[in-house]
C-alpha cells in the first residue's frame, strides 16, 4: 500500500520534526509511506488529482468537521484501503484549516477530535495514529487498547 501525508509549510519546531521523522520511519515498516511538504492547499489538491505526477490519490483531509474514528476504526479504514487501487493521501492544512472547496474535493474528511490542535501537532498525532493503526492490524503490542 502506498500512502502519503502532506502538510502545508515547513516545520518550525525541531521537536516536531524529530517526531515526524520518527513516525515516518516507523510507518515505513508497514507501508510505502512518504511525508510531503507543500506550499498551499492547491498543491495538496493537485497532488491528489495527479496533476504533477501520473498517479492519482484518494484524498483524506484532516478537518475538525470530519468524521471521528477510534484507533481501531482507523486501522479498519487502512485495511479496507489496502484492497483499493488508489494510494492514500492524508492532508493536514495550515493554521486556518481547509476551505470548503478543498473539503468538496476530498474523498474523505476525518477529524482527530473536537479539540483544536496546532497544525504541526495535528500532523504528529495523525502519523502516530497511522502507525498505531498498522500495529493494530499486525497484532503488534504497541497498541494495548484502553
Amino acid at each position: 500500500m502506498k500512502i502519503k501525508a502532506a502538510w502545508i509549510g515547513k516545520t518550525k519546531e525541531p521537536a516536531i520534526q524529530t517526531l515526524t521523522d520518527d513516525y515516518l520511519k516507523r510507518i515505513s515498516r508497514y507501508a510505502a509511506f512518504a511525508g510531503v511538504v507543500v506550499k498551499d492547499e492547491a498543491a495538496i489538491v493537485a497532488l491528489a488529482r495527479g496533476d504533477r505526477q501520473k498517479e492519482r490519490h484518494k484524498l483524506v483531509l484532516l478537518d475538525s468537521r470530519g468524521k471521528q474514528f477510534s484507533s481501531e476504526e482507523l486501522a479498519q479504514f487502512l485495511d479496507r484501503e489496502q484492497q483499493q487501487a488508489l494510494p492514500l493521501l492524508f492532508a493536514v492544512g495550515g493554521a486556518d484549516g481547509f476551505s470548503e472547496t478543498a473539503r468538496r474535493e476530498a474523498d474523505a474528511v476525518l477529524s482527530l477530535g473536537r479539540m483544536t490542535l496546532p497544525h504541526e501537532l495535528a500532523r504528529v498525532v495523525l502519523l502516530e495514529q497511522i502507525y498505531r493503526g498498522f500495529t493494530i492490524l499486525k497484532n503488534h503490542p504497541y497498541h494495548v487498547g484502553h
